[in-house]
């Protein structure tokens, strides 16, 4: 078989049959395709004759049909199956080809497998794609990471199928080895603790201020308009005015209360967990979405006496752009943790990242595509060493003007029984942030009576602990 195709797509399942239309759509581009099971692939040759398809029904017809240096793009499930077509096209490969694994992979494994591949001198890129099936076929944000030069290969073929923002391709090279999958993992838990806000926030809105879900949709619509606006914000409005066919009902009242997780969200906290950085908002969204599953637990339990006050809402207009106000901030405090956890795992791993550059291939294709990303990227464009989002003078600005509707907001829903789990870590992390002095001193102490663990002084450099029994005096450990 002649070698003709500039790049090729392993795994035909909805992914990753529409990112090879997306990519035989593309002027230039030529696209071999392979799948475990044939039928896939001749069903998609079928479905699409109008596409620039080479179809292989085995492994090697596949490589041999791709030009040199061959690009292969891996879009199958992520663990056992990934790392098997892994190795069957690494003794395939020669020096210089590039495999690229574009699913959802756990960035260690991705670093593990970067190892392995470029020791047999063949690229290894690890690629987040975000957008689901529609930005798969029209346009997606791509985080690749992988060595420079296989990014001067691939990188103007993953700028020729990706969305465009304000005239930019949604790509762009964001490190080293894992770097792209850790982004694209940090992205997805950004993308919970959004959804998480924006049910609180519809919660509110229905409990508190007694509004159906079509007009919360019009309120929602209506903030798509301003600083709020997003694809989530979007789909949203769409979802609260769906009615069920079957039962005339909204459709939001016939879906089963129990939200469903694939892993990203808990991958996020973990690795948070492990470089020691807060993402709270983000941790809640993921424990709301366990919380919801647990049928048994939530059906069994008793009706608490839990002291609940009613929501008194004199002015609906003033009440509905609180609870705005309210969403906005803690969205704000979810992308700054998200943000400060791509800067803290940079850190750990070398990768240098662009932070700007990353809220710049957010701004569309992907899940959390939002106008105010273009604040964040201004941001750290103005400011690369930024300690927190929340300290650019716009966003500042945005937290201060909404600080105290966000507090009623969060408070009265305490008092009405109504859960807030993402808006009050959310309140919680921005206090403790700006707090002068943390009672973190005391766990210290704590620390130190019952393991001897140290502490550090206000006035003095240097470690100490206190014989705490005693004489109680203090000793300088260092």
């Amino acid at each position: 078989m002649s070698a003709t195709a500039n790049i090729g797509v392993v795994g035909l399942a909805v992914m990753g049959s529409n990112l090879a239309r997306n990519l035989a759509s593309r002027q230039g581009n030529s696209v071999a395709i392979y799948n475990r099971s044939v039928e896939k692939t001749n069903d998609l040759v079928a479905s699409h004759p109008e596409a620039n398809f080479i179809a292989s029904e085995t492994i090697d017809d596949f490589v041999a049909s791709l030009a040199k240096p061959r690009i292969a793009i891996i879009m199958v499930q992520a663990g056992f199956a990934t790392d098997s077509v892994i190795s069957a096209l690494s003794e395939r490969f020669e020096k210089d080809d590039i495999i690229v694994d574009g699913g959802n992979a756990l960035y260690t494994d991705t670093i593990r497998r970067e190892k392995e591949v470029s020791a047999r001198n063949i690229h290894f890129v690890g690629a987040g794609i975000s957008g689901g099936e529609e930005g798969a076929l029209k346009g997606p944000s791509i985080m690749p990471g992988g060595t420079k030069e296989s990014y001067s290969h691939l990188g103007p073929i993953l700028a020729s199928i990706a969305a465009v923002a304000e005239g930019e391709p949604c790509v762009t090279h964001i490190g080293t080895d894992g770097a792209g999958h850790f982004v694209k993992m940090i992205h997805n838990g950004i993308e919970y603790a959004d959804m998480q806000l924006i049910a609180e926030a519809y919660d509110i809105l229905r409990q508190a201020g007694g509004l159906s879900p079509s007009e919360i949709s019009k309120v929602l619509t209506e903030w798509n308009t301003g600083e709020l606006e997003s694809y989530l914000i979007e789909i949203t409005a769409e979802v609260l005015a769906q009615v069920d066919q079957k039962t005339g009902e909204p459709l939001v009242d016939v879906i089963l209360d129990a939200a469903g997780s694939k892993g990203t969200g808990v991958w996020t906290v973990q690795s948070a967990l492990d470089l020691g950085t807060p993402v709270s908002g983000i941790a809640e969204a993921v424990f709301a979405r366990s919380l919801s599953s647990q049928a048994s637990q939530r059906a069994g339990a008793p009706a608490f006496a839990a002291g609940n006050e009613a929501w008194e809402i004199s002015d609906q207009k003033t009440f509905i752009e609180d609870v705005r106000k309210a969403l906005y901030a803690s969205k704000i405090v979810a992308y700054a943790q998200g943000f400060d956890a791509i800067r803290a795992g940079a850190l750990e791993n070398n990768w240098d990242i662009n932070l700007g550059a990353v809220a710049k291939i957010w701004r569309g294709g992907c899940i959390i595509r939002a106008q105010f990303l273009n604040r964040i990227s201004d941001a750290y464009k103005q400011d690369s060493t930024l300690l927190s989002l929340l300290f650019d003078g716009y966003f500042q600005q945005a937290i201060e003007d909404a600080a105290g509707a966000w507090r009623q907001v969060v408070s009265k829903a305490s008092l009405a029984g109504i859960p807030v789990p993402a808006f009050a870590s959310s309140l919680s992390y921005f206090d403790g942030l700006r707090a002068k002095r943390l009672p973190a001193a005391l766990v210290q102490g704590q620390r130190d009576f019952f393991g001897a663990h140290t502490y550090k002084r206000v006035d003095t450099p240097g470690a100490f602990h206190t014989l705490w029994s005693g004489d109680k005096s203090e000793i300088k450990t260092d």
